[in-house]
């Protein structure tokens, strides 16, 4: 018998396996000793109150050998009579890629940046010795953005594509199967450069290129078709261009324009990262003074709230986690936030922006918000990359912080005031959008050790790239993933990767 049961559990009894399968022998009236397995199917925290609990759907085996949770994907190898040049080897450039062995084309990947392990180094020496290489940072290299902030892979995008198959080709490359069912999974910064690896490996074994250090200059073209690239160093590669570059080439965008290529400007959102003592965070939203226990995780959080008819949002929250400098410019800084898979350090951070209209700025042209954002990032510029930053308590008081609180942020902090660095419609949105998350949680969102620090600018691409309903914009020309405008975190980005090959696969 093989039986899908939905419970609800202590946290005790879902971390234990016996404890789990006795509330199901008593749930379905088995006996213990004939349930052969039990595996999650779906799992979420219900904190809303206390005491907190596991809402959980399992599937119970009784007398019968569990199957596995997902099949793993079949690639053939790479046909070179039907080559597709993708720019880009973040989530959206490496599932196309993935895809494009499954149905036999030959993918050619060309990123400007290192492998994840030489970027390994190189965001160490960002960090420690605030030395920044433009090609090799948290935003270019191996893997994209995402790599090294938290590997979150919870989307809304549902209905762009099969989820389930992004997350089995994750844990078919070495993530743990526990993103099959959590209902925030994430893979966690430690581990995700493997899983990347092991993607290039599948992709060169198969017979497909990576190509590391090339970075791509311009599009070859006849009037009506996009042949292939040619690259900083003169070399061209021919064949249909998926461009998966990321929002933060901004090199693409200004080639693009100049070579009359579709585009706009596109809203984005703006502001700073948020940083916690996790202690905090575990007590506020398990609703208990002793936090979170032996049996619960470290706690996340989410808050949303309207200013005058403006978004106001926690982004990209990481438990556990720290903040890093994202710059990929010298001269500027653009803070992140990311956490290893286990969660366990000592601060929690989270992105804290404003929304930003294409209205609310200056325009020009369909670059203006990039260029709008690029302003902020170079006010906020420190050398060595330290970053500015404000206690919350003070922030919400109108006053410079005469010391700052220990953090998270290796480079080092500076006092500044936020209305000082920021618009002073972002920072005017932030105050009375905080004022109201601190009202929410009953003021305990508020404490002396809170810190604002300067500027989360990069949510999402500043540009929007047209493309049709076949995901091309000329014949031999697809605009793929968040760089494009088209994708919004790893799981989106991946599903238009996908859809990219597809779409592309149809027309061979």
């Amino acid at each position: 018998m093989v039986r899908d049961l939905d419970i609800v559990l202590t946290p005790e009894e879902a971390s234990d396996e016996r404890l789990m399968a006795l509330s199901c022998a008593k749930r379905l009236r088995v006996n213990l000793r004939d349930i052969t397995a039990v595996q999650w199917l779906r799992r979420s925290i219900d904190s809303r109150r206390a005491p907190v609990r596991i809402a959980a759907r399992l599937r119970v085996y009784v007398g019968q050998s569990a199957k596995p949770l997902s099949k793993p994907t079949c690639f053939r190898d790479a046909d070179p009579s039907r080559p597709v040049i993708i720019v880009g080897a973040g989530p959206a450039g490496l599932f196309a890629a993935l895809r494009a062995l499954e149905i036999g084309m030959c993918p050619i990947v060309l990123e400007r940046g290192c492998d994840v392990h030489q970027r390994r180094k190189d965001v160490a020496r960002l960090n420690r010795e605030g030395v920044l290489d433009e090609e090799s940072n948290y935003a270019f290299g191996e893997g994209g953005a995402g790599a090294f902030s938290d590997g979150k892979l919870y989307t809304r995008s549902v209905k762009r594509g099969d989820v389930s198959k992004v997350l089995s080709l994750f844990v078919q490359h070495g993530a743990k199967e526990e993103i099959l069912y959590d209902s925030h999974p994430h893979i966690g910064s430690d581990v995700l450069p493997k899983v990347i690896e092991n993607i290039r490996g599948t992709i060169l074994a198969h017979g497909g290129q990576v190509h590391f250090r090339t970075r791509v200059t311009g599009l070859v073209r006849s009037p009506d078709e996009v042949r292939g690239v040619v690259c900083a160093d003169g070399r061209e590669f021919l064949g249909p261009v998926v461009l998966a570059t990321g929002h933060s080439a901004r090199d693409v965008y200004a080639f693009l324009k100049r070579d009359g290529y579709a585009m706009s400007a596109k809203d984005v959102a703006v502001g700073v990262r948020l940083e916690h003592p996790q202690s905090l965070i575990d007590r506020m939203q398990y609703h208990s003074a002793e936090g979170r226990g032996r049996f619960l995780p470290p706690a996340s959080y989410s808050f949303v709230t309207q200013v005058d008819g403006r978004g106001v949002y926690s982004f990209c929250m990481c438990p556990g986690g720290f903040v890093v400098p994202a710059s990929s410019e010298q001269g500027s800084l653009v803070v992140n936030g990311m956490s290893p898979s286990n969660r366990g350090g000592r601060w929690a951070d989270s992105g804290i922006v404003v929304q930003l209209r294409v209205s609310d700025i200056p325009y020009t042209d369909e670059l203006s918000m990039l260029e709008y954002i690029s302003s902020i990032e170079r006010r906020c510029f420190i050398e060595g990359f330290k970053a500015p930053a404000q206690r919350m308590t003070d922030f919400l008081e109108d006053r410079l912080s005469t010391s700052l609180p220990r953090s998270s942020y290796v480079p080092g902090l500076v006092s500044r005031r936020m209305d000082d660095v920021l618009p002073d419609l972002i920072a005017g949105s932030l105050r009375r959008g905080l004022g109201d998350f601190v009202r929410k949680s009953h003021g305990l969102f508020l404490c002396e050790e809170a810190l604002l620090i300067a500027p989360e600018t990069r949510t999402s691409s500043p540009v929007r790239m047209e493309r049709g309903p076949d995901f091309c914009q000329i014949r031999g020309f697809y605009p793929c993933g968040e760089g494009a405008g088209h994708a919004g975190g790893i799981v989106s980005a991946a599903l238009d990767g996908i859809a990219c090959i597809d779409a592309l696969g149809a027309s061979y």
